[in-house]
């Protein structure tokens, strides 16, 4: 027979679900105002009702049309890529270099590589963009693609990764005759492979919302992200009270 719930147990259950109910709320409720109002048409004002009279993509297609978010979404996904890939490949070049092979300061270097997460983004902005002006990279995708070409937070996590592998996987590969290249792409790298997808997924998601930095070094929006593109439309709008175009430019960058 299955035991009765106490009702200390069974209240703690009510109140865990409600709390949780009113945190889906909390994210649901701003996500569906979104969307009502992008789908809203654009004569239907949002001061008269909350919920639209109907619904019309025509609106999703004014903001399109309004900006150009065709450029702006290219540059993200070549920029955002692209940091994707670089960082990827030297991430785990590194973490293995600093994993398995022995060389004289490796764990002195290792600590010099992880202090570059201890200095603020501000300090660096300066000095980066000088560098970026001196190069004659401003208003290129260039600018926002090199300075995040390393990350020592991936090198690091895939580093700790790349530890946990017992090293009989090594030592099987290195009797048959496998190289340091070899070792890396066929042991290293398939059994690493949720670990490197899990990083291109945050960084990817880290660098498609990338704002501060492409304002520094954009001021053409033949260059420009969405996320730099979609702040100019809603400032160039809120004078006019724009909400139905803002709302829908905003759901087409998200």
């Amino acid at each position: 027979m299955s035991r009765r719930r106490s009702p200390a147990r069974w209240a703690g259950q009510v109140v865990t679900t409600g709390g949780a109910l009113l945190v889906a709320l909390s994210w649901a409720v701003p996500l569906g105002w979104l969307v009502l109002t992008a789908l809203r048409p654009e004569q239907d004002s949002v001061a008269s009702s909350l919920v639209p009279h109907r619904l019309t993509l025509a609106t999703l297609a004014a903001a399109w049309h309004a900006a150009p978010f065709g450029s702006y979404l290219r540059t993200t996904l070549i920029v955002a890529g692209s940091i994707v890939l670089l960082q990827t490949v030297t991430s785990c070049l590194a973490a293995y270099a600093f994993a398995r092979l022995h060389f004289p300061g490796r764990d002195v270097l290792f600590v010099l590589y992880l202090v570059q997460m201890l200095i603020p983004l501000p300090v660096l902005v300066t000095p980066a963009t000088l560098l970026v002006r001196q190069l004659g990279l401003v208003n290129t995708r260039w600018a926002m693609v090199l300075p995040y070409v390393g990350s020592a937070m991936a090198t690091f996590l895939l580093r700790q990764h790349f530890r946990a592998i017992p090293p009989e996987y090594e030592d099987a590969a290195r009797l048959d005759g496998a190289s340091l290249w070899q070792l890396l792409w066929h042991v290293y790298l398939p059994l690493s492979r949720s670990a490197v997808a899990a990083f291109a997924l945050v960084s990817f998601s880290a660098h498609w919302d990338e704002f501060f930095w492409p304002l520094v070094v954009t001021s053409v929006d033949r260059v420009r992200p969405l996320s730099v593109g979609l702040a100019l439309f809603t400032q160039a709008n809120e004078a006019g009270a724009a909400w139905q175009l803002i709302a829908a430019a905003t759901l087409l960058v998200v």
